[in-house]
């Protein structure tokens, strides 16, 4: 943060050459006459024009010069720390030249880091210390907080700017802050997603807020510690109609969210913009505007976005941040915690706590494309069940098809599909198969339901000239249902009925709903207007808004898909979870490759296309704990790896791991090797079987877990810095993590290895498989902090219990619903000084709103040693 001295100070260069001073006062005068003259013509005439609906790209404005027509560059740009430098250049493939840097008016300082001003590196080209932002003109209080006006006096490089905005600052709850920038003038489009609506001002906020007039900041800190987590005054502010920009700096480099990227779980905050874009292959398929950011004294906070544009978020290493949409609002929440599990409990509480699952969903799922037959399913299921291995559901992928066409079925290869679902119900299994949004168009009139009705109906998204967009997916050229129309979710759960009056299916799996699309927009390509080519274009995978999608121009029943696009997947979640309950009567199964906040209210999340690979094992881990501080706990990645084959060594260990994914379903791609556990040698397939009846005797505290998700917003799969945010060593930790704040998980991440490398926070940690075995002489007992070396053979993976937990448990069988009716134990670890406590969640499994309608039990364990047993301070 720069001093106000310098936010302020401009150096002017000049230069003179010797001349008559009549001379140079006659040339001078004249000059500045001409120039007012050209600049006041081109006003008249800008403002007299209609505003353009052709493609435009941002306008130079007027660039001082000196005499000699150099640039002219203040002084305090060399003074700027290149962690502080705001990119003022941020489009992509462009080599910014200094010519180009200074019409815009910015700082041009080639880095001695980078040998081009790129994504990755410090920016070249770069905000002035005061460079024209809004000006705050006016401030009031109300009910709620302040409201204050905001106007702009010099336009920017973007077109279109909104001169006047409004600022509302809503104190809504003691540790939870709103604040919207709006067009007063002008309504905006806005997410339709429910947030709460509060009617009485917050009496004891556990922050503060303060204004900076001009240029306009807002700055909001922690009242107990002073910690400073919002300050929007280190950068400009933009706020034109089709770009949005905002940067505030962050109180460390310990920043967690912002899904959904393959990365880390701790982002790199070394010049690193990350893309918000739903998004096949790249950019990934779901959007989540929401970070976790832990503080120097272990506090922790959060920050959303509720924007769903297309975005791009820049970290660097100041630390700051920078929120760059191309539409809506400036509408953001902060979280003050103090905890990291309090923090996402209260980002919960605005976009929606995550359902409760139905029992079986937490079983052991198996699914590949590629089973080509009803009877290549049937025997994969049998052959778990002659070899006694744990599994709850059977599903398909699209070969299960009638030519890809959804809700049918192959009746030549497929046709013992409906029995083999029967069969399943009669073992007390499940099943799942997939949908994917595209509607054939291309079927015989009358011959096709889905899409005679949806004409019918007229719930398809249409083109910007008011026909049915048309596209191209698997069945070939297709519709796509506008779920924002209600209308379309009668439709949908007609059409889900329908089906399964043929196959009973038990759950619904939705793919390729971002949407996704084999052309670039339609078949008949895209308008070439402002939604199709805006200013600014973020990092999207195939540099337009139409790649691999539908049309951004396209019309949608609320909105332009330009503005809801990320939106799709959860629309498509909510009204499949909605035709589910309806249809069964029974809590919904739904699983859903794209995902927006408050998505865990309807589905779960599988990590979509990995490979066959190591590094892809061990990415799983960051994307899972990201998904769970999402609000998204039913989440796991395809076990063994979906495309590629994969080897012996990497499928045990990977289905190991799966064991505690919250979802653990081992998934397949067409033409590759077999991977089910029946599929490799007797020794393989003995430990991938107990690794998943390791799985199903934990299943009572798994399933307490997610009644506490549920009730509560705690997560399932927990990072360790959740349980230990003062111990510096876990905040990059995401090779470990917890269920819950009991049971640490160390797998094996790396090809040959015998022995995991672990990190055991202070306190008291017990070797789980010796305690279960009650073999108490054996027990590995870690009591300070420490990273030890693990033994881990093939057969095992390490487990290990802290200390005063009381842990359900139930002898596994091969189901859920066999194990239901087993005997339950409890393993109690006693800490030092003899005590421990634990839970237990228990109903039927599946009837719905158990736990809001009474129709459950629940038990507090609470154990205290009253005398030394065998000098151990385990119990079973």
């Amino acid at each position: 943060v720069f001093k106000k001295n310098l936010l302020c100070s401009r150096i002017m260069l000049f230069s003179s050459r010797r001349c008559s001073i009549t001379v140079a006062l006659l040339t001078l005068g004249g000059l500045i006459v001409v120039l007012f003259g050209i600049w006041l013509l081109g006003t008249i005439f800008w403002l007299h024009t209609p505003p353009s609906t052709k493609p435009h790209r941002p306008p130079p404005p007027a660039v001082a010069k000196s005499p000699n027509g150099t640039w002219l560059q203040p002084e305090s740009c060399s003074q700027i720390p290149e962690a502080w430098r705001f990119d003022c250049y941020p489009e992509r493939g462009v080599v910014v030249t200094e010519e180009m840097c200074h019409a815009r008016n910015c700082c041009f300082i080639q880095s001695s880091q980078t040998k081009t001003s790129g994504r990755n590196g410090v920016p070249w080209c770069f905000y002035t210390p005061d460079y024209p932002s809004y000006e705050l003109v006016s401030i009031t209080d109300t009910e709620m907080g302040k409201v204050g006006k905001l106007l702009r006096n010099k336009k920017t490089y973007y077109p279109k700017d909104i001169d006047a905005l409004q600022v509302e600052v809503l104190y809504e709850e003691d540790n939870r802050l709103r604040v919207k920038i709006t067009d007063p003038a002008e309504k905006r489009y806005e997410v339709p997603i429910d947030v709460p609506v509060v009617q009485k001002k917050a009496s004891n906020p556990s922050y503060t807020v303060d204004f900076i007039k001009e240029p306009f900041g807002l700055i909001v800190k922690r009242t107990q510690t002073g910690t400073v987590l919002l300050n929007t005054s280190i950068a400009p502010l933009f706020y034109a109609d089709q770009f949005l920009q905002m940067s505030t700096s962050l109180p460390s480099r310990f920043i967690y969210g912002l899904g959904e990227h393959r990365s880390n779980f701790l982002h790199d905050v070394q010049w690193n913009t990350l893309t918000m874009w739903a998004r096949d292959l790249t950019n990934l398929y779901g959007v989540h505007p929401f970070y976790l950011s832990m503080e120097s004294d272990g506090m922790a906070y959060g920050f959303f976005m509720l924007n769903s544009n297309a975005m791009d978020v820049a970290l660097q290493p100041a630390p700051a941040i920078t929120w760059r949409m191309i539409g809506g609002i400036l509408d953001f929440y902060i979280f003050l915690g103090p905890d990291p599990s309090s923090v996402i409990a209260q980002y919960l509480d605005v976009v929606g706590k995550p359902a409760m699952p139905i029992f079986w969903a937490l079983g052991y799922h198996l699914c590949r494309w590629g089973y080509k037959s009803s009877d290549k399913t049937w025997n994969v299921v049998k052959e778990m069940r002659n070899n006694g291995i744990p599994q709850d559901v059977q599903w398909n992928d699209i070969d299960y098809m009638d030519h890809a066409l959804d809700f049918t079925y192959d009746t030549v290869n497929f046709s013992g599909l409906p029995e083999l679902v029967k069969d399943l119900h009669r073992h007390d299994q499940h099943y799942v198969m997939i949908l994917d949004p595209g509607i054939s168009n291309s079927q015989l009139p009358g011959s096709y339901w889905p899409f005679d009705e949806g004409m019918k109906r007229g719930i398809f998204i249409n083109d910007s000239n008011g026909d049915v967009l048309i596209g191209k997916v698997w069945p070939g050229l297709t519709a796509f249902p506008d779920f924002s129309n209600p209308d379309t979710h009668e439709w949908w759960y007609q059409n889900l009925k329908r089906f399964h009056e043929k196959v009973p299916f038990d759950g619904v799996w939705i793919d390729m709903n971002e949407p996704s699309n084999f052309f670039d927009g339609s078949l008949n390509g895209c308008p070439d207007n402002e939604l199709e080519n805006p200013p600014y274009t973020p990092g999207i995978l195939g540099g337009t808004l139409k790649a691999k999608t539908v049309c951004a121009s396209a019309r949608q029943k609320i909105s332009t898909h330009y503005n809801i696009h990320s939106l799709y997947g959860l629309m498509e979640a909510k009204a499949t979870e909605s035709a589910l309950r309806k249809i069964t009567d029974k809590r919904p199964f739904v699983i859903s490759r794209s995902t927006f906040p408050s998505q865990g209210k309807y589905s779960g999340h599988w990590l979509g296309d990995n490979r066959s690979q190591w590094k892809d094992l061990a990415t799983s881990i960051p994307g899972m704990l990201t998904f769970n501080i999402l609000g998204i706990p039913l989440i796991g990645a395809d076990i063994c790896g979906f495309g590629g084959s994969t080897t012996e060594e990497l499928c045990v260990r990977w289905t190991q791991l799966g064991a505690f994914y919250p979802f653990s379903r081992n998934h397949n791609s067409i033409d590759e090797q077999d991977q089910e556990p029946t599929a490799f040698s007797p020794a393989a397939r003995t430990a991938m079987k107990e690794a998943i009846l390791l799985r199903y005797s934990l299943f009572p505290h798994l399933y307490t877990l997610f009644h506490h998700a549920h009730i509560s917003g705690r997560t399932v799969a927990t990072p360790l810095l959740f349980q230990f945010p003062n111990d510096e060593k876990t905040y990059g930790i995401d090779k470990q993590f917890l269920w819950g704040k009991s049971l640490l998980v160390t797998p094996v991440l790396e090809e040959g290895r015998d022995y995991v490398v672990g990190y055991f926070p202070e306190g008291l940690w017990y070797d789980f498989h010796t305690v279960s075995h009650k073999s108490l002489d054996t027990l590995l007992v870690i009591h300070i902090s420490l990273t030890v070396d693990l033994q881990a053979p093939k057969d095992k993976i390490n487990l290990h219990l802290r200390e005063g937990s009381v842990i359900p448990t139930q002898r596994p069988n091969t189901t859920l619903w066999v194990s239901s009716s087993q005997p339950l134990h409890l393993i109690v670890s006693l800490s030092e000084d003899g005590l421990a406590k634990g839970d237990l969640f228990w109903d039927d499994g599946e009837t719905l709103d158990t736990y809001e309608k009474d129709q459950y039990a629940y038990i507090y364990f609470t154990v205290q040693q009253v005398q030394k047993m065998h000098n151990s301070p385990l119990l079973q």
